[in-house]
Formats: structure tokens, sequence, C-alpha cells
């Protein structure tokens, strides 16, 4: 039986850089877990990257990856996820399934969470956002 985790939260102690990347990915996790989804992983590292949030929907194996953006003026926070970032984030993903085996038979996606700066923070949960 999988032991699930609970969402981090952003700590004093966390770079002040990190801190908006940290406190986004804490409310993206919030978010699915209020849509019934469990947090197997969170900032999961590997050799190609790092796997911001690793979730299970239902029987699926979910690689949410949490885009957080200040301003838009380089671009929104979905348009940072490109064909490097994606190409980065399936071979993780690859590595986490051949890591932890009992998660490499469920069917799997990847969902992007773009979190936008302001109060409240605005959230858009974009699922199967890519094919590997």
């Amino acid at each position: 039986m999988a032991r699930f985790s609970a969402c981090q939260k952003p700590t004093l102690s966390d770079d002040p850089r990190h801190a908006s990347g940290r406190a986004a990915e804490a409310l993206a996790c919030e978010h699915l877990q209020g849509h019934g989804l469990k947090l197997i992983e969170q900032n999961w590292r590997g050799q190609r990257g790092e796997l911001d949030l690793v979730m299970l929907d239902g029987d699926t194996v979910v690689f949410a990856e949490v885009r957080y953006r200040k301003h838009s003026a380089w671009g929104g926070a979905v348009e940072s996820v490109d064909r490097r970032k994606r190409d980065k984030l399936i071979a993780t993903a690859m590595q986490f399934l051949q890591q932890e085996k009992r998660w490499a038979k469920h069917p799997c996606r990847f969902d992007v969470i773009a979190v936008g700066h302001g109060r409240p923070a605005s959230l858009e949960w974009i699922r199967n956002a890519f094919d590997s």
C-alpha cells in the first residue's frame, strides 16, 4: 500500500530567490489535492532534472510541472514549458519510474500548473499538457 505525503510549505529558511516558486508549488499541490489527487513525491531530483509534483489521480501517475511568473513580459508560465523543458521532464519522469518500480505499470500524464502573481494568485491547471 502506498504512503502519501502532505504538501511541503515554504519555510523562512528558504532562499528568498526560490520563495515564490516554493509558494507556487505549495499552492498548486493543495489545489490538486483539493481535486482528489494524492501526493507521491514533491521536488523529486533525478540526473536530468527535478519533478515538482508527482501525484496520483485515480490510477494515473501525474507529473505536474509548476510554473510561476510574476510578469508576462517574457511569456506566460505555460509558454515557458518549451520543447527542451518537456524533453527534460520526460527523461526525469522515466528515471523516476525506473527507480520507483511500483508506479511503472500505471498510466502517466504530464500536467502544467501555471501560477500567476496577485492576491489571490491566479492558477491554471492544464491536464495532459503534452505527450511523451
